[in-house]
């Protein structure tokens, strides 16, 4: 196949530099020629290299193979059935105003509700006496840079004022901590994840004609759902994925970050007093959710950590760390295999690596977390005078939780 292709290929160019002293019937027979000497499909390779028409090379061997008659006749320059563009001036702003980004929102256009495919276009323009069929309305499309797009995630809503200088304040605290050999973490929980024989999104190598067989239809079973709760370390570039059962609340995210800290955060910052997190408005680590923070209160008198917290400004999310440096590593590691089983997503998870030296551990956490628990204002101004300290920049993003003063810090030894 390769060497069909290459003689393809080496027909191109030697027909390149003899087409200007060739006529039109020449060129044809050479056409022809060519595609005789490949056999059968020779006809569909010699157009496709040359970017002749294929009707024309068919006719050239055709000519060939009938015998060649010389009768002195060769057709005159600029003879022949002219593009449809000249002879129908109308076409192309009549296509053009149904695919056009700015009018094609008419709701009189009957092409408004549906795919606009090259056939429907078609037949779209013939029915405004415009004749003409796929083929060319996509050479057209392709002559005036048209092409197929998908849609694209770029439009983040109404941006807050203090977006810049909130980043600009993130980025100064992680280069503080960072220089100070003091960890620096993003946190996020992974999309939940159904757990069974239900398809997954993306390809994988398999048996030609041997697809893996998943379910028709995403409704829960027995498997339930897998909620991965993420821990990025910046410094390090490796990760903690705790891979809930249950619900997805504050205390299964502060949980998640004190089973990292206890099974890698210690030993890869022993002297550390301080941790800085990073993360979403949004969720279980919002910044507004009075549960993550009682939570993060508990953590820092267990461990005897100072926890600064920097909240990304609203619409950011995709900016967080751990998107792109971690999960987007993990879907791609799992595309295409269905998650069969909580041991299928751990250890898939824990085989995610990339070129830049990401390693992950994870781990199933099966405990049960409550729904509903509720901090009521009292509560949570008396938690607010003696844990939370608000950084003077957007006090609301930006702040740090403290064990009480007097509190014993000393963390737990850990049992041989």
């Amino acid at each position: 196949m390769a060497e069909i292709a290459g003689f393809a290929e080496a027909f191109a160019g030697v027909l390149a530099e003899v087409a200007p002293v060739l006529d039109e019937r020449a060129r044809r027979l050479l056409l022809g020629a060519g595609a005789r000497q490949l056999g059968r499909g020779g006809i569909k390779l010699i157009a496709a290299a040359t970017g002749a028409a294929a009707d024309t090379v068919g006719c050239g061997a055709a000519e060939l193979e009938a015998g060649i008659v010389p009768d002195g006749r060769v057709r005159a320059k600029g003879a022949g059935r002219k593009p449809v563009e000249v002879t129908d001036p109308g076409l192309w702003p009549a296509l053009d105003g149904l695919v056009d980004p700015e009018t094609r929102g008419d709701p009189m256009s009957r092409l408004r509700w549906t795919t606009k495919s090259t056939v429907k276009l078609a037949d779209e323009l013939t029915a405004q006496g415009h004749r003409v069929g796929p083929n060319t309305v996509a050479r057209l499309l392709k002559d005036h840079d048209y092409s197929l797009q998908g849609n694209a995630k770029t439009i983040e809503g109404r941006q807050h004022p203090d977006r810049d200088a909130q980043f600009r304040y993130l980025n100064e605290q992680v280069t503080a901590f960072l220089a100070a050999g003091l960890p620096v973490i993003s946190v996020d929980t992974k999309k939940k994840e159904n757990v069974g024989s239900y398809k997954n999104g993306g390809r994988e190598y398999q048996p030609k004609g041997c697809p893996e067989p998943t379910n028709t239809y995403d409704f829960i079973g027995e498997g339930g759902k897998a909620v991965p709760y993420g821990v990025y370390d910046v410094g390090t570039n490796s990760g903690w994925v705790n891979v809930g059962t249950d619900a997805d609340t504050g205390v299964f995210a502060v949980e998640s970050i004190r089973r990292w800290w206890n099974q890698i955060g210690s030993a890869a910052y022993p002297g550390a007093n301080r941790l800085l997190i990073t993360a979403d408005g949004g969720g279980s680590n919002g910044s507004r959710l009075r549960l993550w923070k009682t939570q993060l209160a508990q953590l820092a008198a267990e461990t005897g950590l100072e926890i600064s917290v920097c909240h990304l400004p609203p619409g950011t999310s995709k900016w967080n760390k751990i998107e792109h440096r971690m999960f987007s590593a993990i879907t791609m590691n799992w595309r295409g295999r269905p998650l069969e089983t909580h041991e299928v997503v751990v250890e898939t998870i824990a085989a995610t690596t990339t070129k830049t030296g990401l390693t992950i551990q994870a781990a199933l956490d099966t405990n049960t977390y409550q729904c509903g628990i509720k901090i009521t204002d009292k509560e949570m101004k008396a938690f607010e005078a003696v844990h939370l300290q608000r950084h003077k920049f957007h006090g609301d993003w930006n702040y740090t939780v403290t064990a009480a003063p007097g509190e014993d810090t000393t963390p737990p030894r850990k049992q041989e």
